[in-house]
């Protein structure tokens, strides 16, 4: 998957995986050797945060713009002073990593008006695999809180239905259905499908737009696990 606008918005439920899709993204996008900067506004979870990978993106180049909280264990949802200069185009192409439903979603409206008025696209993160969305409806009612909160609305989806280190082929064929679904209800495109780079070779004559993605993400639980 390639960013098509100078402002791309990653919004979707807690824990459907747009961090680590985001990340993805900055770090294609940087290799390319294209300038790119990614602002997290995830306000939400904070075991998720894009912040917490600063340092590998870093080293690929790329912007890292943190929560005014970030390092501490204050959860004020606060526009980093920062994201004026992203908006005026100095740090490249720009990734808005957004908090998790309509909370974090709030804090990117405060940007909306100026937002509108730049190239940009909000793209609505689905995973078949997450609690509260695992129903086409359910994954269509939490986009119009998000696009309520933050004043824009989304213009395609990325079908992010995995388990990460433990998924199958199966898993991703299984959630094709429910993510064609979704993208009907919301008469919106389907941007592609992810999957784990593990499982992609599998998948790659079967699966429309398949966009291999590596694993940075991790809960802490995980982490002692791996």
């Amino acid at each position: 998957m390639r960013l098509e606008k100078k402002i791309t918005i990653i919004c979707g439920h807690y824990g459907c995986g747009k961090t680590n899709l985001s990340i993805n993204l900055a770090m294609d996008h940087a290799r390319e050797g294209k300038q790119t900067a990614l602002v997290d506004l995830d306000l939400v979870n904070p075991y998720f945060r894009s912040s917490d990978y600063r340092e590998e993106m870093e080293k690929n180049g790329i912007t890292v713009i943190t929560p005014v909280y970030a390092g501490t264990t204050l959860d004020i949802p606060a526009i980093p002073p920062q994201v004026d200069a992203v908006l005026d185009g100095s740090c490249g192409d720009v990734i808005f990593d957004v908090g998790g439903d309509d909370a974090g979603a709030t804090v990117l409206g405060r940007l909306a008006d100026r937002i509108r008025t730049m190239d940009y696209e909000m793209i609505y993160v689905i995973n078949r695999f997450r609690t509260l969305t695992s129903e086409p409806e359910q994954a269509v009612g939490l986009l119009r809180e998000i696009e309520t909160a933050s004043h824009l609305r989304a213009s395609a989806l990325v079908n992010n239905s995995h388990l990460k280190d433990q998924t199958s082929p199966e898993d991703i064929l299984g959630a094709l259905e429910f993510a064609h679904s979704t993208a009907q209800l919301l008469g919106l495109p389907l941007r592609c499908t992810t999957a784990p780079v593990s499982v992609a070779e599998a998948l790659r004559d079967k699966v429309e737009n398949l966009y291999p993605v590596s694993i940075y993400v991790r809960s802490p639980w995980e982490m002692e696990n791996k």
